[in-house]
């Protein structure tokens, strides 16, 4: 009597079922996505945000060195790219591995032209922090009304 109770339980199963297999395919390409609680992250975690003069973007890289990154600004889309080394070595027996080892790009698309020439870079307590100025066109510029 279980099923005439709650009639819906079963789509609602079905349903997301069909949402993980959208989400794992449509996952970054090269992502290093990890399941959590059956759904797909896509790694490294990332945040932009507008700063009045500047987009800022903070992506989590716990565990990369800085040799393994790479960071590209082509045109409006923002690039990071990286490889985080596993910590196993080849004669050893992994129980348990949740944290993400291998190759990973993660592009985003910025929602104005930034000036390319001055973007800064610096990482931090596994915190990658990159802020891109706006470029001339892409600020706010106050039009003088004149009088006739």
């Amino acid at each position: 009597m279980i099923a005439a109770r709650f009639p819906f339980s079963n789509l609602d199963l079905f349903r997301g079922e069909v949402d993980r297999l959208f989400e794992d395919f449509f996952a970054a390409p090269g992502s290093m996505g990890t399941r959590q609680t059956g759904r797909m992250t896509v790694f490294p975690a990332l945040n932009v945000w507008d700063n009045g003069d500047e987009l800022v973007a903070e992506a989590e890289l716990p565990g990369l060195s800085i040799e393994n990154l790479d960071i590209s600004l082509m045109g409006s889309e923002l690039t990071i790219r990286g490889k985080r080394e596993s910590q196993n070595g080849k004669d050893t027996a992994c129980h348990r591995q949740e944290r993400g080892s291998g190759e990973f790009a993660r592009t985003v698309a910025l929602p104005y032209p930034v000036n390319s020439d001055a973007v800064d870079a610096a990482m931090k307590d596994g915190i990658l922090t990159i802020k891109m100025p706006k470029a001339e066109s892409a600020k706010p510029r106050k039009i003088e009304v004149k009088t006739q």
